[in-house]
């Protein structure tokens, strides 16, 4: 007989930033056998995916598809547009900033990272400086993340374009929005990004293993310029197949084509501005709740990002003294079924810090109820383990999904 204080019966609840909860259309819509993959439905499908694709993107311009995670479009984005000896600058705000810098490093390209910390923003004096400096204009790119998943961080990327425009720099803007995309706000053309790279896995709500990159008619003359390119992964053939084939370099990702035609469906049936409005409304409730939570006297939860304006609405980094942490994250998964993220990126994870930070993943396919649902469960948990915490939290939650804040 099973313990009876476990309450984790029944579909889990897996709220991490990323993979994120899958609708239940998209896995049917995948639960099928294996198309052709020369030409047919599968082709017809994803030439109607793609425009729609960049619809979310809010751009005109050009999205290739590759079968790779989000480092996979990190790579491509960066083989695509420079070569060896280039010069790249990277404004970080948390480690998948940096990751995208290492990964140029490891292609030879020369790396300055600004590094403003895991609870600042970026600081675009400091990176106008940095570009007006630059008088040979030897940065050919400048990479921004545009939420870190790490620290939930959301910078401005309109105001790197504003950077660059100011300085009268040449170099291409290229955005993360893996994290973003879907979730809050992001206006391609209309902010200047170059390229654009994201991933099916969050507020796509597609299961992992495909990725993006768009780009518009200015990185495409960089491409052509470049003396070579990966062959796989070079986006020429992607975006101008002379068969289907090459639009995946090979094999088609067949059943997450069938599973991405659904869920873009689902978002253009609610329609862009409701899908951010909705991540927007329900991004309150989690910082309404916390709030609460951290207003005891001393050492209580810590929202990572204090100024609402930085925040994400996809994923919110937060902190309790450790290891309260990580023992949070314990219960819930193994008494209610529910899975919090780690705290990746804010602390070593071999230091007795790391217990102490944790992630809320709010993106793509959540409501008022499950994320209600989900504040319910970190209550229980904080009581369960007597970790002191503030009370109303889920009285203030209710009221931002109710509409009557403020």
């Amino acid at each position: 007989m099973g313990s009876t204080d476990l309450l984790s019966a029944g579909r889990s609840y897996l709220a991490i930033p990323g993979p994120s909860v899958m609708p239940d259309s998209v896995l049917q819509a995948m639960h099928r056998p294996s198309p052709n993959i020369y030409g047919g439905e599968l082709l017809e499908l994803t030439e109607s995916v793609i425009p729609d694709l960049a619809r979310v993107a809010r751009t005109k311009h050009n999205v290739a598809i590759y079968i790779a995670n989000g480092h996979g479009a990190w790579e491509a984005a960066l083989s695509n547009t420079l070569v060896p000896g280039d010069r790249v600058l990277v404004p970080a705000s948390g480690a998948f900033a940096r990751g995208w810098g290492d990964m140029a490093a490891g292609l030879g390209v020369e790396v300055e990272v600004l590094d403003f910390g895991l609870k600042a923003p970026f600081d675009f004096g400091r990176i106008a400086d940095v570009l007006a400096a630059d008088k040979s204009h030897s940065i050919k790119a400048v990479l921004g993340v545009h939420v870190d998943t790490s620290t939930s961080i959301r910078n401005d990327i309109s105001a790197l374009r504003t950077c660059l425009d100011e300085a009268s720099h040449p170099a291409l803007l290229m955005a993360d929005c893996i994290a973003s995309l879907g979730c809050d706000p992001f206006e391609m053309d209309d902010w200047g990004v170059d390229v654009m790279v994201a991933g099916c896995q969050k507020g796509l709500m597609v299961p992992a293993g495909v990725s993006f990159v768009f780009f518009n008619d200015k990185a495409a003359a960089v491409r052509t310029a470049l003396p070579r390119v990966s062959r796989y992964w070079d986006w020429v053939p992607r975006t101008e197949p002379q068969v289907f084939y090459h639009y995946f370099g090979g094999t088609a990702p067949t059943h997450h084509m069938y599973g991405l035609r659904a869920a873009l469906d689902l978002i253009h049936d609610e329609g862009m501005d409701n899908v951010w409005a909705r991540h927007a409304r329900l991004a309150r409730a989690i910082w309404a709740a916390c709030d609460r939570w951290s207003d005891i006297e001393g050492e209580g939860l810590q929202l990572n990002v204090r100024d609402v304006n930085l925040r994400s609405h996809a994923v919110t980094a937060l902190w309790l003294p450790s290891p309260n942490g990580t023992a949070l994250r314990s219960w819930l998964e193994e008494k209610l079924g529910l899975t919090l993220g780690i705290g990746l990126g804010m602390a070593p994870s071999d230091s007795p810090e790391w217990h102490g930070h944790f992630r809320l993943g709010h993106m793509g396919h959540v409501n008022g109820h499950m994320i209600l649902g989900l504040l319910g469960g970190i209550e229980a948990g904080l009581k369960a383990l007597s970790i002191p915490h503030g009370d109303g939290a889920l009285a203030a939650a209710a009221e931002v999904v109710a509409g009557k804040e403020g």
